[in-house]
């Protein structure tokens, strides 16, 4: 957990979606430099290793643990959806594009989505994610048929490492460097190239219930916005910065080239944050389209982008 302590300032909680990582970075910057007490708030980051992501950022938010929480566009979708809904909204796209894959070792045989039928796939357990992996298989010719593990989420990717399992879901500009690191060659798979319209992740949210939040949302927006901004036009610095807070067997991995994997997904000053929602639409869509959804659900309901001036 990472605190910065000031008086009389809003108290702010936001849990991350993973452990620290360069997709964080603006929101350390921010943390580190004191944009966030700038615009009034007194920031806590929500680390999920502290309770072994016994509990998801998203459901952090429900049980009024955190005030905003980072996750996967899906999360957002299924919280919406969900039996008991929780009016989750989306506020700001971390990152303008997905970075994220489906990985497998090089020298695992698999050489497209179609190949993971009766292979192993070490699974978050979230709510469409088999669905999305099925659908990449058949897509690209195959039945289907992959065999789903269980294991704890924060140790998922070293079972790839381990080769315990064969496939899970990464991000190219965290996992990836770090399979680099240790000369570990692997095989992604993006959704957008096996006809997943698949959109952001990870995405900013809040309870849009939850008024006495509301006067706060644009604040703390901005003070986040302007992280980015410095991180961008100041690498070394938020480099070293992003680096106190990485977990100790992370602290050696390449940071220069996590963040150039990176740049070419971020935006700055007026562009961050912001949602294409005919590109959220598109998901949305497949999700009925397929069955994983039973209705349509609207994008402009549940994303948006008032709070971005």
């Amino acid at each position: 957990m990472f605190v910065k302590k000031e008086s009389k300032l809003k108290k702010i909680k936001l849990a991350i979606d993973w452990t620290p990582n360069i997709n964080h970075i603006g929101f350390f910057v921010s943390l580190e430099k004191n944009f966030y007490q700038e615009y009034g708030i007194d920031i806590q980051i929500i680390n999920p290793f502290d309770d072994n992501y016994s509990i998801t950022p998203a459901k952090k938010i429900e049980l009024n643990i955190a005030e905003f929480a980072l996750c996967p566009t899906e999360t957002l979708i299924s919280y919406n959806t969900k039996k008991n809904k929780v009016n989750l909204l989306g506020i700001a796209a971390i990152l303008k594009e997905d970075l994220s894959a489906i990985v497998v070792n090089r020298n695992s045989n698999i050489y497209s989505p179609k190949d993971l039928d009766g292979k192993t796939y070490a699974s978050f357990n979230a709510r469409y994610e088999e669905h999305i992996i099925k659908q990449m298989v058949v897509n690209d010719g195959g039945e289907g048929k992959v065999n789903y593990q269980y294991p704890d989420k924060l140790g998922i990717w070293e079972t790839i490492i381990n080769n315990r399992f064969d496939s899970t879901w990464i991000f190219k500009n965290w996992e990836g460097v770090e399979a680099e690191n240790l000369d570990v060659k692997l095989n992604y798979f993006s959704m957008k190239d096996y006809g997943i319209p698949y959109s952001y992740s990870p995405i900013l949210v809040c309870d849009k219930n939850n008024l006495s939040l509301e006067p706060h949302i644009m604040s703390f927006i901005e003070s986040t916005r302007k992280g980015f901004t410095y991180a961008l036009n100041n690498k070394e610095d938020s480099i070293k910065i992003l680096k106190k807070y990485l977990p100790s067997k992370e602290k050696n991995i390449n940071l220069n080239r996590a963040f150039e994997l990176t740049i070419p997904s971020m935006s700055i000053d007026n562009d961050w944050g912001k949602f294409d929602l005919k590109k959220v639409q598109l998901f949305l869509d497949w999700l009925f389209k397929f069955k994983i959804e039973k209705k349509v659900s609207k994008a402009k309901e549940i994303f948006t982008n008032n709070y971005l001036i």
